[in-house]
């Protein structure tokens, strides 16, 4: 290895190992402003306003006429003669039913061999075969300079068995409307358990027409839908690798 390289796989160390100690400085700091209190939860705060928050932009078609009836006392889509209760404007709040039950299980089994022989030889070089023995041992054939052989196997097994089960309810906020009329929600809620914080967020598009009657959703009705359920504490800290050997892990060819 030249001198080179080896200065840039040094620097590159250096920086993620300088990166690693800012990450680690921050948690640290974190934690410690919560020793006795456990996590802080985070204020409630306008969608618009949260870092990296994006309006939606999907395939609209062709807006069509509203239909108006004056004289009829029914409205189009209403699910109450007098009133329609569920959330359709901007700033209204649905409940969000999270059911999941997902089980899957794969094996995978592979097995590969390989066989290899190779023989060459130069008897006859325009006369110069007579030479080689000057620079080869004199003991050499012309006729087998070069004979190779090479034997490979691998065997591989694999197997995987997962199983989800989570049933959560949230409610959940419209932030958008889009030109065909479908909504977009946002939704997250935080409960802390002594000194273990969890957080349920989702974000999606939906129907109005797939809102019950009851103001609820069904989160299989939720197109492009986002789901993260996790927490941060001092259990989830503790279930997770130091950065140092998370770091070492990325990096390390072996």
């Amino acid at each position: 290895m030249t001198a080179r390289p080896a200065l840039r796989i040094a620097a590159r160390l250096t920086l993620a190992a300088a990166f690693a100690a800012s990450l680690s400085a921050c948690n640290s700091m974190t934690r410690l402003s919560e020793v006795g209190s456990g996590p802080q939860l985070s204020q409630i705060r306008d969608p618009y306003a949260q870092p990296g928050y994006q309006p939606v932009s999907l395939p609209m078609p062709t807006p069509m006429p509203a239909e108006r009836n004056p004289n009829s006392l029914w409205r189009s889509g209403s699910k109450a003669f007098f009133k329609d209760q569920r959330a359709k404007q901007v700033g209204d709040i649905l409940t969000v039913l999270i059911t999941i039950n997902d089980q899957a299980q794969m094996n995978n089994q592979s097995t590969k061999s390989r066989d290899n022989e190779e023989a060459m030889g130069l008897p006859n070089l325009l006369g110069l075969q007579s030479q080689f023995k000057n620079a080869l041992p004199s003991a050499v054939d012309p006729s087998k300079l070069i004979d190779a052989t090479s034997t490979s196997s691998s065997q591989g097994k694999g197997a995987i068995t997962r199983k989800e089960q989570i049933e959560l309810k949230v409610a959940a906020l419209i932030t958008q409307t889009l030109p065909n009329g479908n909504l977009v929600i946002q939704g997250r809620q935080e409960v802390r358990v002594n000194y273990e914080l969890r957080d349920l967020n989702i974000t999606g598009v939906i129907r109005p027409e797939d809102i019950t009657a009851q103001n609820t959703i069904s989160y299989e009705k939720i197109a492009e839908a986002r789901i993260a359920y996790g927490g941060r504490g001092q259990l989830s800290d503790v279930q997770q690798p130091r950065y140092g050997q998370q770091i070492f892990d990325i990096i390390s060819p072996f």
